[in-house]
């Protein structure tokens, strides 16, 4: 991790979850930045200790090898997870949907390669199943032989977590986030609103396609052009479709959503992508989600 100073702005970095967290804010010169940095290292590490796929002893692993029906002890930041996730799903009708774990594995998304014959079985599967998933106090169980990934959601969380662990020491503005989720707190010292840039949904480019200036605002965005599957002349999403447990197809090249915090923004996005324009557009209307689609040939033209 880095810390830079620069008239008394900080800029904080680190590991977490296969890519990276960042901070920037301006302090004071009695500040203990290096607790700062520690105690945001520690709070992104916790979200990754129980929701990560890759860890076989996190929470989420433990739940997903569990029998159906068995209570497993999950952390109280799985639990706040699980719990929104659930909100969006209700609301989404399902768009959102956190038990596509197994297809995600099998598409090669996961820790593991692609198996044609878990592919095979997933789409011959029917849709439409009730919730798999039960809460209660610290622990949940699930109901169906299902798998739970929580990727269109966590890192969102883990945005939120630093600036929660930004306030508990003081931090009253700053931008923080994780990979392209980013949450907006207060104002720079001249007043301004914090610049984000809105990244063109192009595959194997970085360029901008739009700036916006945010204040206590949240903001994460879905697409399909940084992972992505290659069948034929064709290139798949990382992203899934609940009821066909399968890639989508024809989807926006990308999603961006504005809310409150980080954890809604991402969940949101997420299921804006799967809903598609004409039906996500509505879905944001009734509930008054601030959300930009982007479709690839728009950009084209």
């Amino acid at each position: 991790m880095l810390s830079t100073f620069s008239d008394n702005r900080v800029d904080l970095n680190g590991e977490t979850m296969g890519t990276r967290w960042h901070a920037q804010f301006w302090a004071n010169a009695d500040t203990d930045v290096e607790a700062i940095k520690a105690a945001m290292q520690a709070a992104v590490d916790r979200v990754d200790a129980q929701m990560s796929l890759w860890k076989p002893e996190s929470d989420l692993c433990r739940l997903n090898r569990a029998p159906v029906g068995e209570w497993v002890d999950i952390g109280p930041e799985m639990m706040r997870v699980l719990c929104a996730a659930a909100e969006v799903t209700r609301m989404s009708d399902g768009a959102f949907d956190i038990s596509v774990g197994d297809a995600v594995r099998a598409w090669g998304f996961g820790p593991e390669d692609a198996d044609t014959t878990k592919i095979t079985a997933l789409l011959s599967k029917s849709s439409g199943r009730a919730n798999p998933l039960e809460l209660r106090d610290s622990q949940a169980r699930r109901l169906a032989d299902v798998s739970f990934d929580l990727n269109g959601i966590a890192k969102g969380f883990g945005t939120d977590r630093l600036v929660e662990v930004a306030a508990e020491h003081g931090i009253t503005a700053l931008t923080a986030g994780i990979d392209g989720d980013l949450r907006t707190v207060g104002t720079r010292p001249d007043g301004s609103f914090w610049p984000i840039a809105i990244e063109r949904p192009d595959y194997g480019l970085r360029a901008v396609h739009s700036m916006m200036e945010l204040s206590d605002c949240a903001i994460a965005t879905s697409g399909d052009y940084r992972h992505w599957l290659t069948v034929g002349d064709q290139r798949l999403s990382h992203t899934m479709n609940p009821r066909l447990q399968a890639p989508l197809v024809n989807s926006p090249a990308s999603v961006t959503v504005l809310a409150p915090d980080c954890m809604t923004a991402d969940a949101w996005a997420t299921a804006l992508m799967v809903l598609g324009r004409e039906a996500g557009t509505a879905v944001a209307r009734r509930y008054g989600i601030q959300a930009m689609f982007l479709e690839r040939e728009a950009l084209a033209s």
